[in-house]
């Protein structure tokens, strides 16, 4: 994740500071390029600046491999306590209502 995050400082410097990586199957995503109506209002009320982006970054698909080009989606914060903010409300699983 380090060396992505280096990549996309390196390629896109107009990103905020913050980078999280999403997943293809991440519950805030419509598809690669959008978030869902709920991540996205969540976004506007919770972390102001942030920006999603779909970005290009050369990855190994494991140590010692030939790195190959790959595309990834970013959401970019202003500040870590928003990225922080987004990961607990967005990348772990749903708790069922009733439970917790």
């Amino acid at each position: 994740m380090i060396d992505i995050i280096q990549q996309l400082r390196g390629s896109n410097p107009s990103l905020p500071s913050t980078i999280i990586v999403l997943r293809a199957d991440s519950r805030a995503l419509a598809d690669p390029e959008t978030l869902t109506p709920e991540a996205q209002a969540w976004i506007e009320g919770h972390a102001p600046g942030a920006r999603l982006s779909r970005e290009t970054v050369l990855l190994a698909p494991y140590p010692g491999a030939a790195p190959a080009e790959r595309k990834v989606t970013v959401l970019a914060f202003q500040d870590s306590r928003h990225l922080a903010g987004f990961a607990t409300a967005w990348t772990g699983d749903p708790i069922p209502e009733g439970e917790g």
